[in-house]
């Protein structure tokens, strides 16, 4: 089979359309013709002109039709958009929801080595801010929170044990048992990706881990956790204490699993900048994002940096399957 990579465009009102470009632009020939966006052709041809994007694309029905070299190939979501540039909530919501349920169809089927899609507000997926995440997890019918959100780079990975949910929230969605889950399941990606056992470092939840007080959560849920990992020869550590970890300390681990998403995320995109993508492990196949956000205040003005999708597209042709 021929190797193919779903690129999803994302949320309209967004720096995407610049991305894409970007990165079509520093692929190699052999990569650009396993690229296939799903996205909606007038929507991108719209933006491209807008922008003075000089970019060939093209409309297809299906992933297996043959076009000619050097052609962006994209996959209809058929939506109607009055304004290219500034689309309505309902109508960005409804395309987000069908290229996401469109691309998780061609990768169950195992048409596709992996799905990347570019950035979107959360707020299309639903009223709570749900990220993709979460949304496709729930159509993989991955159940118990198993599934990671895992923050990657060439010298660190992180990953939050709580996703995108409010602070007021995040210490009764934490348990033993989302703590042992969500750490096999990242000791497992790596064994089965890079086929060595990951050093991995749990931070604790409260400011210098409540002095391990004794109804604390480090003391009654996190502790008890490591405990038991340690016992299944996983290699972890902890609880580490956030505010002191990132310094220099986070060198020691080749993981740093958090209690909720600033707390690893805010210090890893502090000290990497743009030099990371998203991977959600436990899934029914590889999904990837670049890790950032739409970034509206920078539409239009040629200042958005690819580095992050394009690292995801080299990322599923080396490791898709």
């Amino acid at each position: 089979m021929k190797k193919k990579i779903l690129l999803l465009s994302g949320d309209p009102n967004s720096i995407n359309s610049e991305l894409i470009f970007k990165t079509w632009r520093k692929l190699n020939k052999t990569t650009r013709k396993s690229i296939y966006l799903i996205s909606n052709f007038n929507l991108m041809k719209a933006q491209f002109k807008r922008l003075k994007y000089p970019i060939k694309i093209i409309k297809i029905k299906n992933i297996d039709d043959e076009v000619k070299e050097n052609f962006l190939k994209i996959i209809n979501v058929d939506i109607l958009f009055k304004n290219s540039l500034n689309v309505p909530l309902k109508s960005r919501s409804k395309f987000i929801i069908k290229s996401l349920d469109m691309a998780h169809q061609l990768a169950l089927r195992k048409e596709v080595l992996g799905i990347i899609n570019c950035a979107i507000d959360k707020k299309l997926l639903n009223k709570n801010g749900t990220g993709v995440t979460e949304y496709l997890a729930s159509k993989c019918k991955i159940k118990n929170n198993k599934e990671v959100m895992l923050i990657k780079n060439k010298k660190l990975s992180v990953a939050p044990i709580t996703t995108h949910i409010n602070i007021k929230q995040i210490a009764k969605n934490i348990t033993k048992q989302k703590i042992i889950d969500k750490t096999k399941t990242i000791e497992k990606w790596f064994k089965d990706i890079y086929n060595f056992k990951p050093k991995i470092g749990i931070l604790g939840l409260n400011p210098h881990n409540s002095e391990l007080r004794k109804k604390s959560e480090e003391v009654k849920i996190i502790i008890p956790a490591i405990r038991k990992l340690q016992m299944l020869k996983i290699k972890v550590t902890g609880p580490l204490v956030a505010d002191t970890l990132f310094i220099n300390n986070y060198k020691n681990f080749d993981v740093v699993i958090g209690m909720f998403h600033d707390q690893v995320l805010a210090p890893f995109k502090a000290i990497f900048k743009f030099n990371a993508i998203n991977i959600t492990l436990g899934l029914k196949y590889l999904r990837v994002s670049p890790d950032h956000g739409t970034a509206t205040n920078l539409i239009g003005k040629n200042k958005s940096n690819p580095e992050s999708l394009i690292d995801c597209v080299n990322f599923v042709n080396k490791f898709g399957k």
